[in-house]
C-alpha cells in the first residue's frame, strides 16, 4: 500500500481557509453528510488564473507561458494538500491529491458530500490507468474510450490511498479530454482526486467570474444554483477558460 503523502507546507492554511480542523481523515465512513462552512473571506493568495487562447488546448507562443504558469501554480497546490478549481471537457471541477488524506476530507466538506458517495480519480495517461486498476479490457477499448466525457469503473489496485473511497474496491477513472487537465495530471506525477464543483445534489458549475466581495485575487465558480461567491472564498488556485 502507498503511503498517503503528508502534505504539510499548506495544510494548517487550507484548513483554516475552510473552517475545518487540521487532523487527519480515517479510512472509516459513517455516511455523515457533511455540512459545508459558511462564506468567509477569500484566503490569503487565492488567485484566478484564466488559461489563454481557447482554453481547451496548450496555448501557442508567446501564450503558452500564461498555460505554463497557471499548471506549475495549480501542480504546487495541489502538492501542498489545497483543494484547486479546474476545467474539464464536461463541467467544472474540484480536484486534489488522491494521495493525500486530509485533502479529500476537504473536498467532501467543501461540498456538503456524503463520505460513502465515491470521489473519481483523474489521470493524464491510458498506461497510468493499469497502475492504479486492475484493468480487465483490451487496450484497444480504453484508448477508444479515453480521453473523453466517460468515467470507467474498474477494481482498483493497491497503488491508490487507503483513505479514498475505502467503503468499495471500485474506483472511478476519469482522463478528460481537456489537455491542461491532462497535462495537470502528467506534470503533478500521480492520482488526482476529481469531483463536480458544486454542492453536493446541486447544480453543477459552468463558468468562473471574478468574486469582487471577496477580494481582488479571489475567484467564484458560478453555477444556476447560485453558489458562486461561496467556492470563491475557498480554494487558493481557481483555473478558468
Amino acid at each position: 500500500m502507498s503511503p498517503a503523502r503528508p502534505c504539510t507546507r499548506l495544510r494548517a492554511a487550507v484548513a483554516s481557509s475552510m473552517g475545518l480542523s487540521d487532523g487527519p481523515v480515517g479510512s472509516a465512513r459513517s455516511g455523515r453528510l457533511l455540512r459545508p462552512p459558511s462564506p468567509a473571506p477569500a484566503a490569503p493568495g487565492a488567485r484566478l488564473l484564466r488559461l489563454p487562447g481557447s482554453g481547451a488546448g496548450p496555448a501557442a507562443s508567446p501564450e503558452r507561458a500564461g498555460w505554463t504558469e497557471a499548471l506549475r501554480a495549480a501542480v504546487a497546490e495541489l502538492r501542498a494538500g489545497a483543494v484547486v478549481a479546474v476545467p474539464t471537457d464536461t463541467l467544472y471541477g474540484l480536484a486534489c491529491s488522491a494521495s493525500c488524506s486530509e485533502a479529500l476530507g476537504a473536498v467532501y466538506r467543501l461540498k456538503g458530500r456524503s463520505e460513502t458517495k465515491p470521489l473519481a480519480v483523474c489521470l493524464g495517461r491510458v498506461a497510468d490507468v493499469y497502475r492504479y486498476c486492475q484493468v480487465r479490457v483490451p487496450e484497444e477499448l480504453l484508448k477508444e474510450l479515453l480521453p473523453g466525457p466517460v468515467t470507467l469503473v474498474m477494481e482498483r489496485s493497491v497503488e491508490l490511498n487507503k483513505d479514498l473511497n475505502p467503503f468499495t474496491p471500485l474506483v472511478g477513472i476519469r482522463i478528460p479530454d481537456h489537455a491542461f487537465m491532462r497535462e495537470l495530471a502528467q506534470m503533478f506525477g500521480g492520482p488526482l482526486a476529481l469531483t463536480s464543483a458544486n454542492p453536493s445534489s446541486q447544480a453543477s458549475s459552468l463558468k468562473v467570474e471574478t468574486a469582487g466581495a471577496f477580494g481582488l485575487d479571489s475567484c467564484a465558480v458560478w453555477s444556476t444554483s447560485g453558489w458562486g461567491s461561496y467556492l470563491g472564498s475557498n480554494p487558493l488556485i481557481c483555473v478558468a477558460q
